[in-house]
């Protein structure tokens, strides 16, 4: 195999893993919670995403690895792991306008995912030395991909719309950070 198509395998591999485990493990238990506490962690994985800056580290990467493939894949996680951020703390703080925030995330955030793969292949990703980059591509994005439909899924399907449910628990509890 060539490396081309062990990057395919790779990608293609961890994302029917992801969503296998998102299917029979995450979802069934996301389910039970109240919005807050069923998109907190999902939101925490993306935050991870300051990753996509190592492809502007040359040693790291190839260091002929195209500016107008790196910046915009870089720059892009930058800004949906901001946006992750932003999204938990409207979330846990009850902010009326955290709807719109988790929107804004998810739309930039799989836009930037796309864009990524899109470009990926134009390029030929593969082709190039990317060093503990290629773990990037094809382990944690199939998983921020997965989750990010898990996110869009817990959007569409909120029945509550408070961000949270008290269950008779939690009421007595003090809120988080």
């Amino acid at each position: 195999m060539d490396s081309e198509q062990v990057f395919a395998v790779e990608v293609v591999g961890f994302l029917v893993l992801f969503s296998l485990v998102a299917v029979w493990y995450w979802w069934p238990g996301l389910l039970r919670l109240g919005t807050v506490e069923a998109l907190t962690p999902l939101l925490l994985l993306h935050v991870s995403r300051t990753l996509g800056l190592t492809v502007l580290v040359a040693g790291v990467t190839d260091p002929s690895l195209p500016r107008s493939f790196a910046v915009p894949v870089a720059y892009g996680d930058l800004a949906a792991a901001v946006l992750a951020l932003l999204t938990i703390v409207a979330l846990r703080r009850r902010l009326p306008l955290w709807p719109i925030v988790a929107w804004v995330f998810t739309v930039e955030g799989l836009g930037d995912l796309l864009n990524a793969f899109i470009q990926g292949y134009r390029i030929d990703v593969s082709s190039y030395e990317l060093g503990a980059t290629w773990f990037i591509f094809t382990v944690l994005v199939p998983a921020l991909l997965v989750t990010h439909v898990m996110i869009a899924m817990i959007l569409i399907r909120r029945r509550d719309r408070a961000p949270h449910r008290l269950t008779q628990g939690e009421r007595s509890m003090p809120d988080g950070p």
